[in-house]
């Protein structure tokens, strides 16, 4: 299980530093979404009958330093509660991991430029088999991208099931970078539950 967090942190740092990167791809304009983010792509992030099962008689977790819940499974436990750090893991073996981080930008940060960037990169990495699945995923009226990894060659490789997000909140423009992440090989017995907690997030925006 620490090996997953610090992978994941890891990963986390990664993004950040090709953000420059993806938004070169990305379109140059701070304006609405190309065509690939129209509304009439964007799916509402709704659970289905087994992912509400998963979290059957959960508990609401809260990040109020940020104005963020989700629901998670009774057993899941707080790692980290920071102003802009957020995890919680199952005890499982093979545990899952939610792990949420902030990261602030400046005000004229050009954030749909950089949420296009971000869905151009994942399909990038679909075409290489690294993803196998991408999607405009709304959470409680927040547009964002949700990706998933494939699963790795080794059983205990990291995978990832990601939603990047932008909000202005406390009159800051904030990155949302929500993971839930297990290894391969025990994806399937949590992806449920994963699922379900993406889609139970709400968010002050």
């Amino acid at each position: 299980m620490k090996n997953i967090l610090v992978i994941v942190s890891v990963c986390f740092a990664l993004s950040l530093c090709n953000l420059s990167e993806r938004l070169h791809k990305g379109s140059s304009g701070s304006g609405g979404s190309s065509s690939s983010g129209g509304d009439a792509n964007v799916e509402h992030g709704e659970p289905t009958v087994l992912q509400r099962a998963a979290l059957a008689g959960g508990k609401e977790i809260k990040w109020d330093q940020q104005g963020m819940s989700w629901t998670v499974p009774p057993n899941w436990t707080e790692v980290t509660n920071e102003s802009k750090s957020f995890v919680w893991r199952s005890p499982t073996e093979g545990g899952a991991t939610l792990n949420v981080n902030i990261s602030p930008m400046d005000e004229n940060f050009p954030a749909d430029s950089a949420l296009q960037a971000s869905y151009d990169q994942a399909r990038s990495r679909a075409k290489n088999g690294e993803v196998d699945e991408v999607k405009w995923v709304e959470i409680d009226g927040l547009k964002g991208v949700q990706f998933r990894e494939a699963n790795p060659e080794k059983p205990d490789g990291f995978r990832r099931l990601q939603w990047e997000a932008y909000r202005k909140y406390s009159g800051q423009l904030q990155m949302i970078n929500l993971m839930l992440a297990t290894d391969g090989e025990h994806f399937d017995r949590h992806k449920d539950a994963m699922y379900g907690i993406l889609y139970s997030t709400k968010v002050t925006h």
